[in-house]
């Protein structure tokens, strides 16, 4: 007759745990079912950055997001809460700003027991610095891909070598032009393109906030053909946004993070927004669609230009940045005006369209290329 030891009752009781918990790997529809009827399963997740991209959604007519609020921990200390409205159709998170930020919060909700994700549309919801070549204050940016652009070698601008173009260069490599070789995999994600079409479509619906001080502050760019756009009136745009947590003004860095947004995503991506949290939010919820919590191919990522990246005509990039938040206002008010749209659209087509899932019609994942598919970037 076989013994067993006491260690390995313990190591198999404890084997037995840890597959039984749908965090460790084998999240899915089914594992959740078994669980308490109080969980939320909501239709739509709106994930904010900071305080003021939070409360702009408070209030509003169309539901209460304050109806019911869910403490989940990890949460950053200044959000604590999860904000849903009384059937939990709608939920709201406030990460914090920043990728360290950003990571964590959204790691420690998809990790939390009182959701179900597995069937959630995620719309990042905030505002951006916007380069004025494809948008204005105000403007409303859908994207299809996230860059780090942060994540490379780096040397000071007055120490570049003569013939390089700017002092970042894709890790692993030896000039600004030549393809990253060292890879850690959230340099690149990329969303699905169909149901970005789809946003884009709900958010044209909406009448987009603008302001005196932002036309007025715009008017500087009208002198520069290039930069016609920063001179328009707010409107929306397919175009991809850059990650960094460096916050960083100049025609000399944005072209920089231009070329590196064009060489990630092999000559495919348009840069148009800059900010400090997607790839962290969009790394988490990769990972999470890795052990079955969520759906990848269900995230929109939406930007609105609060201020531009690199100046007008005859301004100071110290002046760029610096100057006053003309677009601060219209930009928090239409990530409400833009979003509602996109949510509103998300569940009034729910049986028709949402439940089931829109089938994207591109590569839907990461540079490491974790999700099937056949990815049209990388390495």
């Amino acid at each position: 007759m076989w013994k067993t030891s006491p260690l390995l009752l313990v190591l198999t009781i404890f084997a037995t745990y840890v597959l039984s918990h749908p965090w460790t790997g084998v999240a899915n529809e089914a594992s959740y079912q078994s669980r308490s009827v109080s969980v939320i399963k909501p239709k739509v997740f709106i994930i904010s950055l900071f305080g003021a991209e939070g409360a702009v959604w408070y209030h509003i007519p169309e539901f209460n997001l304050l109806a019911r609020n869910i403490t989940v921990p990890g949460l950053s200390r200044s959000f604590p809460d999860v904000h849903c409205t009384a059937d939990g159709s709608v939920c709201q998170v406030v990460t914090g700003s920043a990728e360290i930020n950003a990571a964590l919060s959204m790691a420690s909700l998809l990790h939390s027991p009182s959701f179900n994700l597995t069937n959630t549309y995620f719309l990042i919801a905030g505002i951006a610095g916007i380069s004025p070549k494809l948008g204005t204050l105000g403007s409303v940016t859908f994207a299809r891909y996230a860059v780090q652009v942060g994540l490379q070698y780096e040397i000071d601008a007055r120490e570049i070598p003569a013939n390089f173009p700017t002092g970042y260069i894709p890790q692993g490599s030896s000039a600004p032009w030549e393809y990253p070789r060292s890879i850690y995999g959230t340099e690149v994600y990329e969303v699905n393109d169909a149901l970005r079409k789809i946003a884009v479509t709900f958010a044209k619906n909406a009448t987009l906030n603008d302001t005196a001080a932002a036309q007025a502050y715009r008017a500087y760019y009208a002198t520069s053909s290039v930069y016609a756009m920063g001179a328009a009136p707010p409107s929306v745009v397919e175009c991809d946004t850059a990650t960094s947590d460096n916050f960083w003004s100049g025609a000399l860095l944005a072209d920089a993070f231009e070329n590196t947004t064009t060489l990630f995503t092999n000559g495919t991506g348009v840069y148009c927004t800059t900010q400090q949290e997607d790839n962290a939010v969009l790394a988490a919820l990769l990972r999470g669609a890795l052990r079955g919590a969520v759906q990848f191919s269900r995230v929109i990522v939406m930007r609105t230009g609060s201020d531009f990246d690199r100046p007008y005509d005859g301004q100071s990039a110290a002046d760029n940045l610096f100057a006053a938040g003309a677009g601060f206002g219209p930009a928090l008010k239409n990530v409400y005006l833009a979003g509602v749209k996109v949510v509103q659209g998300i569940v009034e087509g729910w049986d028709g369209t949402f439940k089931q899932g829109v089938q994207p019609t591109n590569y839907v994942g990461d540079i490491s290329w974790s999700l099937p598919g056949n990815p049209d970037f990388g390495p």
